[in-house]
């Protein structure tokens, strides 16, 4: 004779293979199995089309963020993901909140360029890595970054979020304002134009954006992350003079600078809208030396007029007419 437990109040009959349910329960005993339709354990008393749609909402959502990268409530929103929903994943450990309004994946590692990719290629931000941090990233950064901090400079033509800065204790990002600088929108564009994020080609960095912008390819999965070209990240380092960098750091930087573009070099100081930073690049370009400093057309680049106060208590360069200190590299 064939004995199965109907389990009332949860619905489910309890088979030896499933073993028992830890639920509150009555019994009775059935001398015809036949009279009871097997019902799964996991079945759920809502409609097989609502829990077929739960579950391909929730399978999408898996494809949509990737393990590390982050999104915020309003991202979610317009993909469909509403507050109750996501206050339901977050309980359920599908969702896990690292900050207000921002979520990711359960348990993932978030480092500071999953940061980054998300903004661009999910949010679409119009953010990229730019000045010493994007010269660091494609092999021109002079010092070794020393302690546990990790300071990354982003330049950015839309307010950030203040999420990006609760991370955590290692990561900090040093927002700048891109138009500033360059007044074409160019990290806008090139964000918009982004197709939707999927992995790249295997190569450390893919040419393709313009206006002093390049792809760089990151991590396992060959994401790709906006920066700024070592011919553009350098004119942004030298905003930072003289009150968060030093001369002595951009003489330094400006040794390992030989092999840059004179054609990009061209472009970007004809593009930049910063008279003081056009001088300073001139300047460090005549005293390192480099050969593609021969090259540039001088007259095509607007340097303005007058004299520029940069470094107090320094000497007058007689030609590009800005303050420079008395002594750099001892002497």
């Amino acid at each position: 004779m064939c004995v199965r437990l109907l389990v009332i109040g949860c619905n489910h009959t309890v088979t030896p293979e499933f073993g028992l349910i830890n639920c509150v329960f009555t019994h009775h005993r059935l001398h015809n199995a036949a009279d009871i339709k097997p019902m799964s354990v996991y079945e759920n008393p809502e409609s097989p089309t609502m829990s077929t749609q739960r579950g391909q909402k929730l399978n999408s959502l898996q494809h949509l963020l990737p393990e590390g990268l982050v999104v915020s409530s309003r991202w979610l929103d317009e993909a469909g993901y509403s507050s109750a929903l996501r206050s339901k994943y977050v309980a359920s450990g599908w969702l896990e909140q690292p900050a207000r309004g921002l979520y990711r994946r359960p348990r993932a590692e978030t480092q500071w360029q999953h940061m980054v990719v998300s903004l661009q290629s999910l949010m679409r931000m119009p953010v990229a890595v730019g000045g010493l941090t994007a010269l660091e990233l494609q092999g021109y950064g002079h010092y070794v970054p020393m302690g546990h901090l990790r300071r990354v400079y982003l330049y950015t033509e839309a307010r950030l979020p203040k999420w990006l800065n609760e991370m955590g204790q290692t990561i900090q990002f040093l927002p700048r304002n891109a138009r500033k600088l360059f007044s074409s929108g160019a990290i806008s564009k090139t964000i918009n134009a982004l197709p939707p994020l999927a992995s790249t080609k295997n190569d450390e960095t893919i040419e393709g954006p313009a206006n002093g912008l390049r792809i760089h390819v990151w991590g396992d999965r060959s994401w790709p992350m906006m920066i700024s070209r070592p011919e553009r990240a350098i004119l942004e380092f030298l905003d930072e003079l003289p009150d968060n960098q030093s001369f002595q750091h951009v003489a330094d930087l400006f040794t390992g600078l030989s092999n840059l573009s004179p054609r990009q070099l061209q472009e970007t100081l004809e593009s930049c809208d910063s008279v003081k930073v056009k001088r300073l690049f001139l300047w460090f370009a005549e005293r390192s030396g480099h050969s593609w400093g021969k090259r540039l057309d001088l007259d095509a680049i607007n340097t303005g007029s007058g004299k520029r106060v940069i470094a107090k208590g320094g000497r007058l360069d007689p030609k590009y007419h800005i303050t420079v200190p008395k002594n750099l590299d001892g002497h």
